[in-house]
């Protein structure tokens, strides 16, 4: 937690869950555009640096994201989701 004056505290977001988020909305838009994606997080990741020839020191890789056109017989599981009730608690409150 970080104070910001007159007693208030907020939460400071790594830089991985910052990435994470922004990654979203690079992602979404290539469905839309008729193109699939592939996500996928290997650990460890330095690898990448290595291949790329990119400073290790100074960046790090966290998210692999293929993207491009399906095959035409391309099958997808179907998956079903959860229903919120099932996995939200609310509280009420003010």
């Amino acid at each position: 937690m970080t104070p910001i004056g007159l007693g208030v505290l907020f939460s400071v977001a790594s830089p991985a869950e910052c990435s994470a988020v922004i990654s979203t909305p690079v992602a979404m838009p290539t469905d839309s555009a008729g193109l699939a994606t592939l996500t996928h997080t290997p650990s460890p990741m330095g690898f990448l640096n290595e291949i790329l020839g990119r400073p290790a020191d100074a960046e790090r890789p966290f998210l692999l994201l293929v993207v491009g056109h399906p095959a035409a017989d391309a099958r997808v599981p179907a998956i079903e989701r959860k229903a919120p009730a099932a996995i939200v608690t609310w509280v009420e409150g003010g």
